[in-house]
């Protein structure tokens, strides 16, 4: 790391080897035959999406079980009539009681087998020139690279892993000796899932160093030929929005001259692309002050001295910004998931109808709206009827200029759309 990097968090002690961030009584099957230990059939007329490949089956698809798996143990898929449907990995803790992961029946779910799906997944990204050591890249996407229930990011050269399921947690040793081999990297840490996850999967997982060192601080990556600080053990997700990559350059395109108004704006990714591309001044807010330091500290190493980093509550900013009568040429709304289960997808849909409303009313003619939605449960047709209820309800022409989703080291499998999760409008507002 540079010496003149300056640090965007207090530094971390950093051991020469990792210390375990799971206990050593942690479940770990016999993955070394990865035959089946038992059978779940389906009831009737459920094998049809298992036979499309997708990967997930709930408990209200079961019939009944042969045998007795233990969580994360091999298992066969059949239908209720005994018909091979697919192999994957029990938990009776999860609403996903078998995820799947090969779908005839001579493969084996061994330690080879991992190990050449994690090999697939990065080349996949060696292919799409992601795999500069200076930058970032998700190395794994879960359903998307056929490992559901596995998130890799790599900054640099430290990888932070996820675990979403309990079985593929089960196999963590296996999974970063595999990593550890292909990538070479410094150190691995483990981040815990998005809240509650753990608990609806059956697993506690406690954030730390599986393997290598700790960095001295951020790690520092560069991002379309700009740099970052990554805080890589409390930033959010797994420390920077690398599904945004792309998006933040298609709406620096559309910046120059403009005065921008970017909430929410975590560690300044949108706000320091639009000034590098010209953008005449950014406001960026954010409701956590962890958030505005690291988008301070950004800045200053981008030379992006007309960014103003505001603490304050997004929603009663955007109110205050109204009532004084201020105007925008680009208003970038990236707010964080508004909607975590179908069970709040109304309540996030009114929440995204009043900060777009909030944010177009801030549009002089002609300006640019950028606003995203992160939550899986809301889809693209949501989200855009969403935004046709604004143009209705503020009398504001909105034409939309693209629609793009996350950046191409997030493949979604056409097996699996629920793996769709970002929508990134971008539109012109009259």
């Amino acid at each position: 790391m540079p010496e003149d990097n300056p640090p965007l968090s207090p530094s971390h002690d950093s051991p020469d080897t990792a210390t375990p961030a799971t206990p050593a009584s942690l479940e770990s099957p016999d993955a070394t035959a990865g035959l089946p230990v038992a059978t779940v059939f389906l009831k009737p007329k459920r094998a049809r999406p298992f036979y499309g490949r997708h990967p997930w089956v709930l408990e209200s698809a079961v019939l009944r079980i042969e045998g007795t798996p233990a969580p994360g143990d091999v298992v066969d898929l059949a239908t209720h009539n005994g018909d091979f449907v697919g192999r994957g990995l029990w938990n009776p803790d999860s609403r996903i009681r078998v995820r799947l992961y090969a779908f005839t029946a001579a493969e084996r779910l061994d330690d080879a087998f991992w190990r050449a799906r994690i090999e697939r997944a990065v080349a996949v990204r060696r292919s799409l020139h992601l795999d500069d050591r200076a930058s970032a890249a998700r190395l794994i996407n879960s359903e998307g690279d056929d490992l559901s229930g596995l998130i890799v990011d790599r900054f640099a050269d430290w990888l932070c892993v996820q675990f979403t399921a309990r079985a593929m947690h089960c196999r963590m040793d296996l999974i970063c000796d595999v990593l550890n081999d292909l990538v070479k990297p410094a150190g691995i840490l483990l981040r815990s899932a998005e809240r509650g996850l753990g608990k609806l999967e059956g697993m506690q997982i406690a954030d730390g160093l599986v393997r290598g060192r700790l960095p001295d601080g951020p790690v520092f990556i560069n991002d379309n030929g700009l740099r970052f600080g990554v805080d890589l053990a409390e930033g959010q997700k797994t420390g920077f929005y690398l599904d945004q990559r792309d998006n933040r350059q298609a709406a620096a395109r559309l910046a120059t001259g403009r005065r921008v108004l970017d909430m929410f704006c975590y560690s300044g990714g949108f706000s320091i692309a639009c000034v590098k591309a010209g953008a005449a001044s950014v406001l960026a807010v954010d409701g956590s002050a962890k958030a505005t330091a690291l988008a301070e500290a950004n800045a200053g190493l981008n030379g992006a001295a007309n960014i103003t980093v505001e603490t304050a509550d997004a929603f009663k900013k955007l109110d205050a910004l109204a009532a004084a009568g201020e105007r925008f040429g680009m208003v970038i709304l990236d707010p964080p998931k508004f909607a975590r289960s179908r069970s709040t997808h109304d309540e996030a849909l009114r929440a995204y109808h009043r900060i777009n409303r909030q944010g177009v009313d801030l549009l002089e003619t002609g300006g640019i709206l950028v606003t995203c939605s992160c939550s899986g449960a809301v889809t693209r047709d949501d989200f855009l009827m969403m935004l046709s209820g604004v143009a209705q309800r503020s009398g504001r022409s909105i034409s939309m200029l693209a629609c793009h989703g996350a950046a191409p080291d997030h493949p979604v499998s056409a097996s699996c759309l629920e793996g769709e999760y970002l929508t990134c409008v971008i539109a012109r507002v009259v």
